[in-house]
């Protein structure tokens, strides 16, 4: 299917305009406001079901791979679940699972 670039450029321009509206309805209509328990309560979520979504293809699907599992980024996703869960410190996580990911592949050449 061949669009033309008018097409494509309005496209663009709508789906900038629907993301400016979406962000603008949260952050200038409600920015300045109160936000009810309730939605606090659900927004506290949003970081805990958004992360595995990105995370875990990068993990059992990696484009570095050609799609293919790689034992040295399981040991990387394992090294920092499990120091994440043990120090509570995002920080701590990430570097463990870099540092892991490096050594694995180092390790396996």
């Amino acid at each position: 299917m061949t669009l033309s670039t008018t097409t494509i450029w309005t496209i663009i321009v709508l789906m900038g305009i629907g993301t400016w509206l979406l962000r603008f309805s949260f952050i200038g209509l409600i920015g300045n406001r109160k936000m009810p328990e309730w939605a606090l309560r659900h927004l506290r979520y949003t970081p805990v079901a958004v992360m595995p979504g990105l995370i875990a293809p990068l993990v059992l699907w990696p484009r570095a791979t050609g799609g293919e599992t790689d034992p040295a980024r399981l040991a990387a996703a394992g090294a920092a679940l499990v120091i994440g869960l043990w120090t509570k410190n995002v920080i701590a996580a990430v570097f463990s699972g870099m540092g892991a990911l490096y050594l694995v592949q180092f390790l396996t050449g």
